[in-house]
């Protein structure tokens, strides 16, 4: 036996001992307190706190004022019940059980400066354990190096009373946050008398039922009816695809140079049981170890067998993508390397969902590369899926792969350049790089060419191509502009190739997209259609001629976004050229903006048999047909969508199911 298996095989007994203890203990279960108020010292012991968070005159100050304003500047503080609950398992029937719960508080926010800051969140976590750095923006939820990373597992609903970014929709509002202070979901407070900071005794209730999260507010000494009817929050969610079995539930604040008391008057909590099955507890204790044995065997093979290696490839990208008919170029790391000056920030284009962009120079060349983040649990999924998928295309609005690197853990995609970047540059008025000297605001000429070139690369993405491709993920930040602003559909990370050119659907069992871009079945259905790239595009048009976000959900379906809500509602009275972004200047065709702001609101209508597809819009918008007729009224989401009695256009094929 060699001097390398020994300390490994050491480790793995170590690992093994480990894994069994761990199988001795019993598992959480439901979860069920009530504290009509708090006592001083005395209740404490029931819960788990970071360093400065106590129980105060009858409160959880979670992040109290101990001696004056200066004590609580920049901190952070979590509050949790000590004993975790199971939060999803394992049925009878083998399949995932998530349990339901409910949660009522009274809380109080009082300013210590004018104004407060920062907020409040009730928090479920996998960890008690506050994050380093998390005072100020970050809520006590998660730091800087966390933030939008699957590793932080946390969902919170948050109570903020600062406006930290520009996406915030004000200083008084709640949002749902998952492993992000970037609200998946925001609302404000304001049209529903709520003012968080102004000292008022606020009963808030929190209800999940294992697929939905609800959340009502309303002033303490209002009737349960009364809240109960008025839900302020409503978001499809399920809980089990972020966190652990066991989460911890309580509460998280923070404040920054701008200070306020964040208590919690009153607290009960409540969650179901969920009936596992005990026959499989033999389960829990062979599986980790023949999975352990398997780890450690495949380790030493590994191990051995890369000694003779110069490169590290994971088989399975450099399989899947030889078998691509037009393979890219495979470049080695130190060619890019070399070609970013290693990476270096100064080159730094912008950072997505999967990755960071950095400029660089091959040869003579300029090249775009995507260096895909090693916290992504998907990471090597959206690799592979980009590369084996626009690696195979060519369309002048695609942007163009030219190769890829995938060595020493380094997943690495090299595009063209493109000089004038993303189109969410120059369209968004709340953008400062938008309107910076230099940047110049799109005309409406250009900003027609640039719809027209994407509706271009979609038409030949669902329908030109050997093998139909849904893109999965169309908004502004994947359009790219060249030297002459030509727009380019590019970051196919989320796209699937549908094998047949007569299929419409690809299966999924995630949901894939960005909010506000998402047509309302998608949460239904589980799956990708054309209809679900029509009406991602349909969303793109109006930003483009509105010069807006789809801004933040305010119901529980992606459909009620505001842009498109609000542009219903100014067609109905007849006003829908209001909406036009008030910034463009040159010649302006208004009976040609109304028509792509209808057909605009044809690609998102909430029955997506209604929707036309990417050949329709085409003839559109090259004036071979009119737009779609739209009712005069915004329709209302039904499911399952009825067919209309006939429809010349087959390409649609979306069950309700």
């Amino acid at each position: 036996m060699s001097r390398m298996e020994i300390p490994l095989l050491q480790t793995s007994a170590v690992l093994l001992l480990a894994l069994l203890h761990l199988c001795a203990f019993t598992p959480a279960g439901s979860l069920s307190f009530s504290y009509p108020t708090f006592q001083d010292s005395v209740d404490e012991k029931d819960f788990v706190r970071s360093e400065y968070s106590r129980i105060y005159l009858k409160a959880i100050q979670v992040t109290p004022d101990v001696s004056n304003v200066g004590s609580i500047k920049n901190q952070a503080g979590r509050f949790l019940y000590k004993k975790p609950f199971k939060l999803w398992g394992k049925g009878k029937d083998g399949d995932r059980r998530v349990a339901s719960f409910n949660s009522t508080f009274v809380l109080n926010i009082t300013p210590k400066t004018n104004p407060g800051g920062e907020g409040l969140a009730f928090i479920l976590t996998e960890s008690p354990t506050l994050p380093d750095n998390s005072e100020g923006e970050w809520l006590g939820i998660v730091n800087a190096k966390s933030n939008g990373s699957a590793e932080a597992k946390i969902v919170a609903v948050e109570f903020d009373t600062r406006k930290s970014y520009s996406e915030d929709v004000d200083d008084n509002h709640v949002g749902l946050d998952v492993n992000s202070v970037y609200s998946i979901q925001q609302v404000s407070l304001l049209g529903y008398g709520v003012h968080l900071s102004s000292e008022t005794n606020y009963t808030v209730r929190i209800e999940y039922d294992s697929q939905n999260i609800a959340v009502f507010v309303s002033q303490t000494n209002k009737t349960r009816e009364g809240m109960k009817n008025t839900p302020v929050l409503v978001h499809t969610l399920d809980l089990s695809a972020y966190l652990s079995r066991e989460v911890y539930v309580g509460f998280s604040a923070s404040t920054s140079n701008n200070t306020q008391l964040n208590c919690i008057l009153s607290w009960d909590f409540h969650s179901s049981h969920i009936d596992e099955n005990s026959n499989l507890l033999w389960v829990w204790i062979t599986v980790p170890v023949v999975v352990l044995l398997l780890v450690t065997g495949v380790y030493c093979y590994f191990f051995g067998t890369r000694q003779g290696a110069k490169q590290e490839v994971h088989p399975r990208i450099e399989d899947e993508i030889k078998t691509t008919s037009m393979a890219p170029t495979k470049f080695k790391l130190k060619e890019l390397q070399r070609a970013t000056g290693r990476f270096n920030p100064k080159n730094k284009l912008g950072k997505g969902g999967f990755g960071t962009v950095y400029k660089g120079l091959l040869g003579d060349k300029e090249i775009a590369v995507k260096r895909v983040s090693k916290d992504s649990h998907q990471g090597k999924q959206e690799f592979i899926a980009e590369v084996t998928t626009i690696g195979s295309l060519r369309h002048k609005n695609l942007v163009k792969l030219i190769g890829w690197c995938y060595e020493s853990h380094e997943l690495l995609i090299v595009y063209e350049f493109m000089p004038n970047g993303s189109l969410d540059r120059f369209v968004f008025r709340d953008e400062s790089f938008g309107t910076e000297i230099g940047k110049p605001t799109l005309s409406w000429e250009r900003r027609r060419s640039i719809i027209f070139g994407v509706a271009h690369a979609l038409d030949y993405i669902h329908n030109g191509c050997e093998k139909r491709v849904l893109h999965r993920d169309i908004k502004a930040s994947n359009i790219m502009l060249d030297s002459d602003f030509n727009a380019r559909l590019g970051d196919f990370g989320l796209a699937r190739t549908i094998q047949h050119s007569n299929l419409t659907h690809h299966s999924t069992n995630e949901i894939a997209g960005t909010p506000g871009y998402m047509a309302p079945e998608t949460f239904l259905i589980g799956r990708a259609t054309v209809e679900t790239d029509v009406y991602a595009f349909g969303v793109l048009m109006l930003e483009v001629v509105c010069g807006r976000r789809p801004g933040n959900q305010n119901k529980q379906n992606n459909y009620n976004n505001s842009i498109v809500y609000c542009l219903w509602d100014l067609y109905s009275r007849g006003r829908i050229l209001d909406a036009v972004d008030s910034r463009m200047d040159g010649d302006i065709d208004e009976a040609d903006m109304a028509c792509v702001l209808m057909l605009g609101l044809s690609c998102c209508h909430p029955n997506p048999h209604e929707r036309p597809s990417m050949r329709t819009v085409l003839m559109v918008l090259t004036r071979e047909a009119d737009p779609p007729a739209l009712p005069q009224e915004r329709p209302a989401f039904v499911w399952p969508a009825m067919p209309p009695s006939f429809k010349d256009d087959t390409e649609s094929d979306v069950a309700g199911g």
